[in-house]
């Protein structure tokens, strides 16, 4: 598959082009549920567009890419989040507690965290696309990676997966609808994101009114407004009952909203954005996300001109720590336009490594041969992905170990048995008997036994192991172990990392 070059850079560039303004048209009027009346900016720009974290986080990224280099995973881009990103709001300040603690991906998004539901992840799903455009397979692993961070297996991980998947088939696809199912076959079915995606789905084909979709799908998927404030809904949805919800449980409803202002502005610009604000809710990154995507499916010169010159080119950072990321912050590119251009560099690594089946050439025309709506579907990935909702992945030469925590993640009560899972992938092309040792803290108990030895077949690539540990008394903060694998007759050892927390405080 043949990506022209101009044209590549013109969705590239067109995507963070309708990022800027849609955050900057919806930032006014941020988590407001009430129905707007938005047509264009409502405030005096001066030629720049409003900072906006939506965009911030992303700009870390492609630093995290260009000095780490493109395998970047949850633990690298964790250290990037905990150092650089300033605000402790909500899911960003869980995660980081939650990581300075000790607490590695996801388990840095899952404890203590009711906002692993919310927004936080889904607005940064742009770069994820732009560097593999085309491949959303490519796209949702990167996504993946970066919401669990601070949204651990939540509905706001979901979410950014939805997001990245749909943007990175933009692309190469033009059609809405088939979009919307592209990006629905990454995540789980039963989900509340796939659940709002359907209700505003349906509203559409039954000829509602983009007024009505609203209403339908906030009666059934909406978490509350900015910390539950009354005053934050309108009279008017008060009195539809819509002032109450489950605090943090934000991205259903808003994701929603996305596919909303796509589906009923109907290919416009302005039709598009300002139905999606109008609507209320998180609108700077609804609005974003919206803007995004138009400009990924419809390029940069069709984006209009009045709606570019108030904000300009320029780029504003809201929450990113300048002090550390060059000279007060001039490791950042300073315009869309430097931010395409290195985006640019990126995206030819990622494809050269992990999708060489496309390219991007100067010169030739873009040529979709071959590609079907099929080879843009999750397939098996979706269930990979469910696989290690709740564990900790650990990569070496030969195979991969995840730690399995379960639903209710690190935590173990005194006297109490907690189960973990092994859960290893044999990547080598023999099979594997690997020698399992525990180290734990004294007095623990390994059930079966702290010492195993377990057979991975090269057919049978993912096994499951079970143990339990326990412990009668625990200490107040964190409880650290290590399961040590190693191979008999070879030199490969793998130590591998296991955190508690007391279940009782």
């Amino acid at each position: 598959m043949i990506l022209n070059r101009d044209e590549y850079r013109s969705k590239t560039l067109g995507c963070w082009l309708g990022k800027n303004i849609g955050g900057t048209l919806g930032a006014p009027f941020e988590w407001r549920r009430q129905i707007n009346d938005v047509s264009f900016y409502t405030q005096d720009l001066g030629g720049e567009p409003l900072p906006n974290d939506d965009l911030d986080i992303q700009l870390l990224w492609l630093v995290a890419l260009e000095e780490q280099g493109i395998e970047v995973e949850a633990r690298i881009l964790g250290e990037y989040f905990l150092h650089y990103v300033t605000p402790h709001w909500a899911e960003y300040g869980t995660a980081k507690i939650n990581m300075r603690a000790g607490l590695a991906p996801p388990l840095s998004g899952i404890a203590n965290n009711p906002y692993r539901h919310s927004c936080g992840a889904f607005i940064r799903s742009e770069v994820w696309a732009c560097i593999a455009p085309g491949c959303p397979q490519v796209a949702a692993r990167y996504a993946y990676e970066d919401a669990i961070i601070d949204h651990g297996n939540g509905e706001g991980m979901h979410a950014e997966v939805f997001c990245a998947a749909m943007e990175s088939a933009a692309f190469v696809e033009g059609d809405i609808g088939r979009l919307i199912e592209m990006g629905l076959s990454y995540i789980p079915q039963d989900c509340g994101i796939a659940g709002a995606v359907r209700n505003v789905l349906d509203s559409h084909a039954a000829g509602r009114s983009w007024r009505e979709a609203r209403d339908a799908l906030l009666q059934d998927f909406r978490g509350s407004t900015a910390m539950g404030i009354l005053w934050c809904t309108s009279p008017e949805d008060q009195a539809k009952g819509f002032h109450e919800g489950v605090q943090g449980w934000d991205a259903p409803s808003n994701i929603g909203l996305v596919v909303l202002g796509l589906l009923y502005g109907e290919g416009d610009f302005a039709r598009s954005l300002c139905t999606t604000v109008n609507c209320g809710e998180d609108t700077d990154c609804t609005g974003a996300t919206v803007g995004s995507l138009f400009g990924i499916l419809h390029g940069a010169d069709a984006i209009p001109q009045e709606w570019v010159r108030p904000i300009g080119r320029t780029i504003k950072t809201a929450c990113l720590n300048l002090g550390e990321l060059g000279y007060f912050g001039n490791q950042l590119p300073a315009n869309v336009d430097v931010l395409t251009d290195r985006t640019e560099v990126v995206a030819r690594q990622v494809l050269a490594r992990q999708a060489p089946q496309v390219t991007i050439t100067e010169g030739a025309p873009t040529d979709l041969a071959g590609l079907t709506p099929e080879a843009l579907m999750a397939g098996p990935l979706r269930e990979e992905l469910q696989r290690y909702l709740n564990a900790t992945r650990h990569r070496f030469r030969f195979f991969d170990v995840a730690v399995d925590y379960g639903e209710a993640g690190p935590a173990i009560r005194p006297g109490e048995p907690k189960t973990l899972r092994l859960l290893l992938d044999n990547r080598d092309k023999l099979p594997a008997t690997l020698h399992v040792h525990w180290y734990t803290p004294e007095g623990w108990l390994v059930l079966p036994a702290p010492d195993a030895t377990v057979h991975v077949d090269v057919f049978e690539r993912h096994r499951a192991f079970e143990f339990a540990v326990q412990a009668e008394r625990l200490p107040a903060g964190l409880s650290r172990l290590a399961v040590e694998l190693s191979l008999p007759g070879r030199p490969t050892v793998a130590l591998v990392p296991v955190t508690l927390t007391n279940g009782v405080l």
